[in-house]
């Protein structure tokens, strides 16, 4: 039986940070459905090991268990792609399904270069290296201070700047080409 305290104290503390959670996770896997399910066994995990969370800060608490959650499911997945043959008609990359950011501006020319800009850097994003990309979702899209996403990661700070720096270096990179034929 659900003790209802329990219930009460996990949905006032952890679930308003489900949004941080998708987007997080939606960054990880590349995939909107597979971030569903990632962020559902997290929530589960969470719930069950809640007795134990006596911390202030449930978010960064809860991202440590989805991050955790998600390494899991991508251990699974690539044991079950050594298992599969790879077919490209069955394996195609899907686009478009990282987190919508916010337009201010309605003038068709501008959404249409913000969307432009926003599909250039969620495909920088996803070609940035699993260590790097996660950093930068965290800091950058979620606004998590170095010593959340340290404890997050299980990383020093020093570590979470030096992969911030090489990150964003990165990012340039990647996107240098396509400013260069705006």
């Amino acid at each position: 039986m659900i003790d209802s305290t329990k219930k009460q104290r996990f949905q006032a503390s952890v679930l308003p940070h489900l949004n941080s959670a998708f987007n997080l996770a939606c960054w990880l896997t590349h995939s909107r459905q597979d971030a569903e399910d990632v962020v559902q066994e997290a929530y589960l995990r969470a719930f069950k090991f809640f007795d134990g969370f006596h911390g202030d800060d449930s978010r960064a608490w809860l991202l440590t268990i989805v991050r955790n959650t998600f390494y899991t499911w991508y251990q699974e997945q690539q044991k079950q792609r050594q298992q599969t043959a790879f077919d490209e008609d069955v394996h195609i990359f899907q686009t478009g399904d990282g987190p919508a950011m916010a337009h201010a501006d309605n003038n068709p020319e501008t959404l249409l270069m913000q969307k432009d800009s926003e599909r250039q850097l969620q495909h920088a994003l996803q070609a940035l290296p699993l260590e790097f990309r996660e950093v930068m979702v965290m800091r950058e899209l979620e606004e998590l201070s170095y010593k959340q996403i340290a404890a997050i990661v299980g990383i020093p700070i020093g570590t979470v700047m030096s992969r911030l720096g090489r990150g964003r270096k990165m990012l340039a990179t990647i996107l240098a080409p396509a400013r260069q034929e705006a």
